[in-house]
């Protein structure tokens, strides 16, 4: 074993990089745009104002894809954070 693999490393943070939460608001915000973009596609369908019927589609299925992986996010976040409560000090 390497000695220098046991001794602690420093941990620099790049001012530029985005922090978690940053990161977490845009995915969210992104999330909420093809939410959006969805339910506009569907309206313009029923109204009669878009005969795309394949566009439409497309912009549910994406919207319900990132749905489904926030959701799958969401729910290894609450994982993660279950085991840390369960570990003793």
């Amino acid at each position: 074993m390497q000695p220098q693999l046991l001794l602690p490393r420093e941990v620099k943070f790049d001012a530029a990089s985005p922090s978690f939460s940053s990161m977490l608001q845009q995915g969210l915000a992104h999330v909420n745009g093809l939410q959006s973009a969805a339910d506009e596609a569907l309206w313009r369908l029923a109204a009669g104002q878009s005969d795309n019927l394949h566009e439409v589609m497309i912009a549910v299925e994406r919207a319900s894809i990132a749905l489904e992986l926030t959701i799958a996010i969401r729910n290894k976040l609450v994982e993660a954070y279950q085991e840390i409560m369960r570990m003793q000090v």
